[in-house]
């Protein structure tokens, strides 16, 4: 059960964001593969009723996506995927294993979650030509904890570069940009909205995480992480990150999945909320 190496922990300690090339292997990414093609095929607009993706989504399709496999367009097209999400870990099998395996069991307990909780995962196509940007964000905004615990796993699908919207960060946001806003549900639960976070918070739960505040600025350059197909990708849940518009003819297909500390209280106006006694996804092994 192969974990990050030192080298990797303290990158991922001081940066916020670190690389584990040859995470899976090539067979494991053409299974993958091969699964969202056929998840693209049977989209079918007349039954999933897919809407387009933007931060401000409230529909209750969007809501009651977080067990299931749901759609979501382009900002102006009734065809282009952008993505597929939020259940995935739940409901797709080839997806559960590789989330539930003993590989990221074995990275969350080095970076000391007590009690991991899977939740939001998603394929993100970012079509040849068509893939919308994303921008600057920390995904501690949309999936807050008290203390805040949420580190996003990014594994790359195809090769990820500039010219087709790889994604960037700000090395050592995580120490000095505290989250300054949320995107919380409306209180009468038929939208979202960003609300501000008063007073900023820094607070992090994971004690590999819990180093010196630094005073660097938020608007210091982006850095690409151009990575190869099969890497994983790991994103401190308050380092700001984000990812170009894809202006290229080559697609960059990725599956990202985040976890979070049952240990923290998971507040009840993120967007994502599990309905049952059950609650968030506990990350185990996978039945047989």
């Amino acid at each position: 059960m192969t974990g990050l190496s030192e080298e990797t922990l303290r990158a991922f300690s001081r940066d916020g964001c670190a690389v584990v090339d040859g995470f899976l292997s090539e067979a494991e990414v053409g299974e993958l593969r091969q699964r969202i093609g056929e998840l693209l095929d049977e989209f079918d607009p007349s039954v999933h009723k897919a809407v387009e993706f933007e931060t401000g989504t409230g529909t209750q399709y969007f809501f009651d996506s977080a067990d299931k496999v749901s759609y979501f367009l382009e900002s102006g097209s009734n065809k282009e995927v952008n993505k597929i999400g939020h259940g995935l870990h739940i409901v797709e099998p080839v997806f559960r294993s590789l989330t539930h395996g003993s590989r990221v069991r074995r990275i969350a307990e080095q970076l000391g979650y007590r009690d991991p909780r899977v939740l939001q995962s998603m394929v993100i196509c970012k079509q040849a030509g068509v893939g919308g940007a994303v921008p600057m964000h920390q995904d501690s905004t949309f999936l807050f904890t008290e203390p805040m615990s949420a580190c996003g796993f990014w594994l790359a699908l195809e090769d990820c570069t500039q010219s087709n919207g790889c994604l960037e960060f700000v090395p050592g946001s995580h120490r000095s940009a505290p989250l300054e806003r949320r995107f919380v549900r409306t209180c009468d639960d038929t939208g979202t909205e960003m609300v501000a976070v008063e007073p900023p918070v820094r607070d992090s739960y994971l004690p590999r995480l819990q180093t010196e505040q630094q005073q660097e600025s938020r608007h210091a350059e982006c850095v690409p992480v151009e990575v190869k197909a099969g890497a994983l990708v790991l994103i401190h849940g308050q380092v700001l990150h984000k990812s170009a518009r894809n202006s290229s003819a080559r697609s960059r297909w990725i599956y990202t999945f985040h976890i979070v500390d049952g240990e923290c209280k998971y507040d009840g106006r993120n967007w994502l909320q599990m309905g049952g006694e059950a609650g968030l996804t506990r990350l185990e092994a996978p039945p047989l």
